[in-house]
């Protein structure tokens, strides 16, 4: 299952290692050999004929003597070849070497290569999926490259299946060969048995036609129980009508009766197996062992056998007992890989709208992949239904969010143009001098870059930088030349003070030259710039004040001096007239004031601590707004004065 994109993001890689691997297995198993699968114990007894006494009569055996235990054919012992950093072409050329050789020795190393061979095979397919998803490709549309060597394995698999099959049916053809043997043998035996007269003398015969049917080898294994009861009943009638040295039936009674009672205790000796497959395993050789060994004295055959039985039986229930507890589990796994299935399902994308919940509901997905992948197997039937459905639900969740990222990807672009043509814009405006109509303009600006959607997250950091930073340059120099201006008007304001200083002491000087001097000051006053507008009102009524005093004090003719609006003031205007000359004023300038209030008050939306100039250019513009209202105050206080007056 992977997963991240996610982890592509999806399962993926847990999906495919299973499905590979499942493949894998299937392969192998067909070329390479037939699966052996074992086969939980129904164990049937057959029984175990010995040959009575030569004096005594035969009778019927007790019915619980076994059946023999179903076996698993001794696979010869091989040593494993060392694989480890082994190139798929190194492989090749070892399955190529054990394809030379008999095919029943290979078969755990034709095995163990083609694991190895196809593990490295899935590394390179999930590679070039990787590489194929990155290029922005469908995962839909991928498709492995074709390569030699599993090429070249696989032709040397289909060879070694064919030598298999070969191999099978000859082995086949011999076990029927051996069938018609063993029965000549009993055929032999029984012909014996019906010539009493020279049944003496055919003992050693009889004994050598008995090891005979022992080193004839296997029979099909349909016919495998009978034949070896009629070879049972010909030995056992054999013994019956034999006319033999009871000495001699004696010895080999105490020969047969020792090889059981070792058996008996190899047997027995299993119970402290803690490996009880491979303790049942054991337990079969036993058991063909004590079917090859000959009869023992008659009044023992029960209670060796009975001790035998036992030791079997104790194996057996613990075999049983072992299927029965991994049904168990694998009904446990079921039902746990059913619950994840179910809550996989009950996972809806309707309202996934945004990457963020997009990776949210992902970790979720990745997280029950998780969870599965630490859950052991359920019956081979519900394990493959049970993966089917979970894979189903993963590949449905990963394919609708690769189809979210694919949609989004065209808006994200047209995001990206349009954040990159407002940096250009405001790269453009950054260094003009025209304050106001800039300052409007990279407000402007601002706004639109609200109503962008997002771009992509490795171009947004890049792209905002860039954006932010001509926005810190411009308002930098702004504020630069703000406190220039500042230091200029209070330059302006202890000027003016001084003329001020100077008219008084002119005034009260009243010297000959003081209407000269007087006329000087007003020119120097007109000279001076701006001061600061807190100051600019009260210095100004100071000044006229004095003009006025000089012009009356002095006798001076010609017209008084203009307001600081420019509105000239001269001896004939009235009281009234002057009023609302000075409100228009005030109002044009209250009006001035609320316009620029307002222009700062929107530049703070978009000055934050995070750019680069961020705090200073914060606390200045909420320094001029505090001063702004203050002298919207000031001017709304004066125009209710006139207002009233």
């Amino acid at each position: 299952m992977t997963e991240p994109r996610e982890q592509s993001e999806s399962m993926n890689n847990l999906e495919k290692d299973q499905i590979l691997s499942t493949e894998s297995q299937n392969e192998t198993q067909e070329v390479v050999s037939e699966e052996v699968n074992v086969v939980e114990p129904t164990p049937v007894e057959k029984p175990v004929q010995e040959a009575p006494a030569a004096e005594e009569q035969p009778a019927p055996e007790p019915a619980e003597q076994p059946e023999p235990v179903a076996e698993e054919p001794a696979a010869p012992q091989e040593t494993k070849p060392d694989l480890a950093g082994k190139s798929k072409s190194e492989l090749v050329d070892m399955m190529r070497e054990a394809a030379t050789r008999p095919i029943e020795d290979v078969k755990d190393e034709v095995q163990a290569i083609k694991a190895a061979f196809f593990a490295l095979r899935r590394e390179e397919i999930a590679k070039e999926r990787e590489d194929f998803l990155a290029n922005g490709n469908e995962e839909a549309d991928f498709t492995p490259k074709e390569d030699n060597d599993e090429n070249n394995l696989k032709e040397l698999l289909n060879v070694l299946k064919e030598r298999r099959t070969e191999y099978n049916a000859a082995q086949e053809a011999n076990r029927e060969a051996n069938l018609e043997k063993k029965r000549q043998i009993i055929a032999l035996i029984n012909e014996i048995a019906n010539d009493p007269d020279n049944i003496n003398r055919q003992f050693n015969r009889v004994k050598q036609l008995q090891q005979d049917f022992k080193d004839a080898g296997e029979v099909p294994a349909t016919a495998d129980t009978e034949v070896w009861k009629e070879f049972q009943r010909a030995t056992e009638r054999f013994y019956d009508v034999l006319k033999m040295n009871k000495e001699l039936r004696d010895y080999d009674f105490k020969k047969n009766l020792e090889l059981k009672q070792q058996l008996c205790e190899e047997a027995e000796a299993l119970d402290e197996e803690t490996d009880i497959v491979s303790a049942f395993r054991k337990l079969q050789e036993l058991h063909n062992n004590w079917r090859e060994i000959g009869p023992v004295a008659k009044e023992l055959r029960e209670e060796l056998w009975a001790r035998f039985k036992a030791a079997s039986s104790a194996i057996n229930k613990k075999y049983q007992t072992f299927f029965e507890d991994r049904k168990s589990k694998e009904k446990e796994n079921a039902d746990a890989k059913t619950e994840l299935c179910e809550k996989i399902e009950q996972i809806t994308t309707d309202n996934l709208k945004t990457y963020a919940q997009w990776d949210e509901v992902t970790k979720q997905i990745i997280a029950l992949q998780e969870d599965w992948k630490k859950l052991g197997y359920a019956s081979r039937k519900a394990n493959a239904a049970l993966f089917a459905r979970f894979r189903k639900s993963c590949d449905d969740f990963f394919a609708k969010k690769a189809e979210f990222y694919k949609s989004m990807k065209e808006e994200l672009s047209n995001n990206l143009a349009k954040k990159i043509d407002l940096c250009e814009r405001a790269e453009a405006l950054k260094d003009s001098t025209e304050w106001k109509e800039a300052t409007d303009k990279f407000v402007e600006l601002q706004k639109e870059w609200k109503t962008i959607g997002p771009v992509v997250k490795k171009h947004s950091d890049a792209v905002w930088k860039r954006f932010i930073a001509a926005c810190d340059h411009f308002f930098e120099e702004k504020k630069k030349q703000n406190v220039n201006v500042h230091a200029v008007e209070h330059d302006n304001l202890k000027a003016k003070k001084e003329i001020i200083t100077t008219l008084k002491e002119t005034i009260e000087g009243a010297a000959e030259d003081a209407a000269q001097k007087v006329r000087e000051l007003m020119d120097r006053w007109q000279e001076i710039g701006h001061v600061p507008f807190k100051e600019k009102d009260k210095i100004y009524a100071q000044y006229r004040e004095l003009i006025d005093k000089a012009f009356d004090t002095l006798n001076m003719r010609g017209s008084r001096p203009r307001g600081e609006g420019g509105s000239p003031r001269g001896p004939r205007q009235s009281g009234n007239d002057r009023g609302l000359s000075e409100r228009d004023r005030l109002v044009r300038t209250y009006e001035q004031r609320m316009s620029e209030l307002k222009t700062f008050e929107n530049n703070m939306g978009f000055l934050t601590a995070n750019t680069k100039s961020g705090n200073s250019l914060v606390q200045e513009m909420e320094r001029r707004i505090a001063r702004l209202k203050e002298e919207i105050a000031e001017l709304e206080q004066k125009i209710k004065e006139l207002d009233n007056a």
